[in-house]
């Protein structure tokens, strides 16, 4: 079910507010972009802006316009109280439900301020006052540009929230390799071309700034720590905390390293199981009809999209793949045929 509130929404920033703009924990590239390229849109329109995240963010997303001004509630937790204290309006970018914001959920939650959902994720709660979730999309970011197109606003787009946009985009969509078989998507980036970006240079900034450690964490991951089992198309990785601290683990270093997985021929579900801060974050990714945000829902407790989901698991690092081990029989079938 889609709830597209974009006139509703319109009439309530019609006049200027202090707007809080939150993301999920760990934020990735359609995180961080759609929540500046939203932000600096607000601003244009004389509205009062901050953005919020739960935690850092990876070092080769700290390019974009208004970066430098995120508050990351790890680090300035009263900054950030009295900033969601201070909001009358708090917008959800990229997330469907207020958990994912961990130790500010609550906070937010207890806001009186008006809450708005702006996110393309299955499933969203019903904590928000209006609603633009749009699931078909490819990216939350995708989702900002046409909130802005619907606002009558495209000529407010520049470089810089080009840049945002873009990199949402691409990085939700794996460079348009998933996700995004959809014609306006190609319509927005040939828009976005035309407001000067660059994409060679924003691959580079994006894709192209590997450090040494984490170049030889993806090469152990795949040399060392990739299992394949044939007869279930699966593979999976496995990352444990000694592994994550022999390779001076940072944030984003295993941003994509389960998509190795899925590149082998007759491989349908990939999956990375990586210890950290206590729990277990698993991420799943498939091919075709396999629905992974159902697998993770079913037996992790996570979601996602139908090719790309996750979850954090309480159980051991051994526990929670053997448990994901003894479900492939269930699938096998499935697995064989995705198409």
């Amino acid at each position: 079910m889609e709830n597209t509130d974009f006139t509703l929404i319109s009439e309530k920033i019609s006049q200027p507010l202090r707007i809080m703009i939150t993301t999920h924990s760990n934020p990735d590239g359609d995180a961080i972009g759609s929540s500046l390229a939203l932000a600096a849109y607000l601003k244009k329109k004389n509205h009062s802006v901050k953005v919020m995240v739960p935690d850092p963010y990876p070092d080769f997303l700290a390019w974009m316009d208004g970066h430098e001004e995120i508050l990351i509630f790890s680090e300035k937790e009263g900054e950030c109280k009295l900033a969601i204290d201070q909001a009358e309006m708090i917008i959800a970018a990229d997330y469907n439900n207020l958990g994912r914001l961990n130790a500010a959920g609550e906070l937010v939650r207890q806001s009186k301020a008006i809450k708005v959902l702006i996110d393309h994720h299955l499933n969203p709660s019903d904590e928000f006052d209006y609603q633009i979730s749009i699931s078909k999309i490819s990216s939350t970011s995708e989702i900002i540009y046409n909130f802005i197109e619907k606002m009558g606003d495209l000529h407010l787009l520049d470089k810089g929230i080009a840049e945002c946009i873009y990199a949402g985009i691409i990085t939700d969509t794996g460079s348009l390799s998933y996700a995004c078989n959809y014609i306006k998507t190609y319509l927005i980036m040939a828009d976005l071309f035309r407001l000067g970006i660059d994409g060679e240079h924003l691959h580079r900034l994006i894709y192209d700034t590997y450090s040494e450690s984490r170049l030889r964490l993806l090469g152990y991951s795949i040399s060392d720590q990739l299992v394949v089992l044939q007869e279930y198309h699966t593979a999976f990785i496995t990352l444990s905390k000694e592994d994550l601290a022999r390779f001076n683990h940072q944030i984003g270093d295993t941003e994509g390293v389960v998509n190795y997985g899925l590149s082998i021929k007759g491989i349908n579900l990939a999956a990375l199981f990586m210890e950290r801060d206590g729990i277990v974050k698993v991420s799943f990714r498939s091919k075709g009809s396999f629905a992974v945000n159902t697998l993770a829902a079913e037996y992790f407790n996570g979601g996602g999209h139908r090719n790309a989901a996750g979850a954090n698991c309480k159980t051991t690092l051994e526990e929670t793949v053997s448990k994901f081990r003894k479900i492939l029989p269930l699938y096998q079938t499935m697995l064989k045929s995705v198409y």
